[in-house]
């Protein structure tokens, strides 16, 4: 995939803003001095925040009250309402702050005529074959293995549809909340790739609370959101990284049925696994070998 990055972008004067290019491209990275933060950017960052990441919370509570304690599981019914409330309100808040700030959506790497278009489906080709090669690397060192499958028919097809539909409001979600407003605000202030940095640890940090997670697996997912602002910085804009981790949290929870940053996905009635596949007992050995060929990974993408 060609680089949509436009050379003529770069020609401006020192302390200017990079305009956005036909692509959409968030490239708002300062020339020069960055722009010191105002009060007016700092309120509507907070704006935000609330509405992205407060207001949500009540409905949140309810929901995980409503349907108990489920400890490091996980089920189509528990996910899907609750992401689906991160979902609404991560897009209203954007929405909200491109009024205020009279900017499209695509200057945020949201250009809605891109909706699950070629960039997503690209993007979903390479989340589940990057997973699947690592998982192959796993299997051969030894630290990977299928035992059985555990769902098959219509069964296969009704709860493949369920969780990439949810899967889908994961990375919705995720995306438009720490690599979309989030991001272009910080990279304005303080460069992209240090803005990138900033915001990919407290992706991570946002995963330390979920049962069963590790020190290694936070690395892991830290190299993930650097990994998702590659394809954000080369693609123009988030479809891509939407459509890769859509399909990457799909491959590593449903097909394969690894855990998913701590969080094992099970049916929402029976103890079976709920993946097309059974893994053996080594999966807590996976994360050392996985983080390193995920960093190693970075460097094959060329969107």
């Amino acid at each position: 995939m060609p680089d949509e990055s436009d050379p003529s972008l770069t020609k401006e004067l020192p302390g200017q803003m990079t305009p956005i290019d036909s692509a959409n491209r968030p490239n708002a990275t300062p020339v020069g001095q960055p722009p010191a933060w105002g009060r007016t950017d700092r309120n509507r960052l907070l704006i935000w925040v609330g509405i992205a990441f407060l207001l949500p919370a009540p409905f949140l509570l309810a929901l995980h009250f409503g349907f108990g304690q489920g400890g490091s599981l996980s089920t189509v019914q528990r996910e899907s309402p609750a992401k689906a409330i991160t979902v609404f309100f991560v897009s209203l808040a954007t929405w909200i702050v491109s009024r205020m700030e009279k900017r499209p959506l695509g200057d945020y790497g949201i250009p809605l005529h891109q909706v699950l278009g070629i960039r997503f489906w690209e993007g979903s080709v390479w989340g589940f074959a990057m997973l699947s090669a690592i998982l192959l690397v796993l299997r051969v060192s030894g630290h990977f293995q299928i035992d059985s499958v555990s769902l098959t028919g219509s069964a296969a097809f009704r709860y493949a549809l369920a969780w990439a539909a949810t899967f889908l409001a994961v990375a919705v979600s995720e995306e438009f909340g720490f690599r979309g407003y989030w991001l272009f605000t910080f990279s304005r202030r303080m460069r992209f790739w240090r803005a990138a940095l900033v915001i990919s640890a407290l992706f991570g940090a946002a995963h330390i609370p979920n049962p069963g997670e590790n020190p290694l697996g936070i690395v892991q997912v830290v190299e993930f959101g650097l990994l998702l602002c590659l394809t954000l910085r080369r693609t123009g804009n988030l479809w891509f990284a939407v459509g890769f981790h859509t399909a990457w949290d799909w491959a590593e929870t449903f097909f394969y049925g690894t855990p998913d940053s701590g969080t094992s996905r099970r049916r929402p009635i029976t103890e079976h696994p709920l993946s097309m596949v059974r893994i053996g007992s080594r999966e807590d050995r996976q994360d050392r070998k996985a983080a390193s060929l995920q960093f190693l990974s970075s460097f094959s993408v060329r969107c």
